[in-house]
């Protein structure tokens, strides 16, 4: 993409959703704002440890609304995990990286037991639950191009038990994923923009309806509003970069970059996203509060 030379703008994140103190002194395994736009924390009493092998009770703090409530998983597996809430209330936790044959992803039903065990294949970059409960998974390149055929495709989508439902194959405008380096669930539809070439893929149902041709590469997040597309940290030394873009029939158009700020307007430095439709949400170190970037909010 070539050098801009207008003045950058600043946008505030806004406050969203905070974990109560009372639970800071846990450690956060891993953090989720779902596709109902809850926010929740997945607790353990101590720092995992890659070397171990038996299971250990999980907390998981749902905050909605400014209240908290606790769910108690029992015999969690996987140490290093990413986890998401399912409709039911339950949750889906797994490890990004996996053996075959080895069953990496638990569910766990409201009450917080263990009631599925399967495979999603290794190399688990993003894992996201729709509003129907179906799981989409992107995945970096150290699956890919493993030797696990169900990390291969890049992107699938998954159901709640495991149940292989679609994934990506090249077409018209986009080739094989190499890298799902950013990935969207909305409401409507799911957004993808892999390497190498960084097409914006718009996914609705079982195929990719659109492959927009992208001049940002890099972004490791995108939010999406109607004929609006914003791009977080593209290549460049600054990943706090925002490019805002419209979107045509066949393609992305950049018409503006900023960056974003936290909500008390200091920089952004380590940080998580999670990207649900045209909300962005950013959590930054130590990862005990949820910011928004929300496009349909004007």
């Amino acid at each position: 993409m070539a050098a801009d030379r207008r003045p950058m703008t600043t946008t505030r994140l806004s406050g969203y959703a905070r974990l109560p103190r009372a639970y800071h002194a846990s450690h956060i395994v891993h953090s989720m704002v779902d596709a109902h736009g809850r926010a929740h924390w997945l607790l353990a009493e101590e720092p995992p440890d890659r070397h171990r092998t038996d299971p250990y009770d999980a907390l998981v703090v749902t905050v909605e609304d400014g209240r908290p409530r606790e769910t108690r998983l029992s015999a969690v597996g996987p140490p290093y995990a990413v986890f998401d809430a399912l409709p039911d209330g339950g949750f889906v936790v797994a490890a990004p990286r996996s053996e075959p044959g080895e069953d990496q992803v638990q569910v766990f039903d409201v009450l917080g037991r263990c009631s599925w065990t399967f495979r999603l294949g290794d190399g688990i970059e993003d894992l996201l639950v729709d509003f129907s409960g179906d799981i989409w998974a992107g995945y970096f390149d150290e699956g890919i191009y493993g030797d696990d055929a169900l990390s291969a495709p890049g992107l699938r989508r998954w159901s709640s038990t495991g149940d292989p439902l679609w994934a990506h194959a090249p077409g018209p405008g986009h080739d094989d994923i190499s890298d799902c380096y950013a990935l969207n669930v909305g409401a409507e539809a799911v957004w993808a923009c892999p390497y190498t070439d960084f097409p914006l893929l718009e996914i609705r149902g079982d195929r990719v309806v659109s492959a927009r041709k992208n001049p940002v590469h890099g972004a490791g997040a995108l939010a999406v509003h109607g004929d609006r597309v914003v791009f977080l940290g593209p290549y460049g030394d600054d990943r706090s970069v925002l490019v805002d873009c419209r979107l045509t029939g066949n393609a992305v158009e950049p018409v503006a970059r900023g960056r974003l700020v936290r909500p008390d307007g200091t920089r952004l430095e380590r940080r998580r996203t999670v990207c649900r439709g045209p909300r962005l949400y950013v959590q930054a170190e130590p990862f005990t509060e949820w910011t928004v970037l929300d496009l349909a909010a004007g």
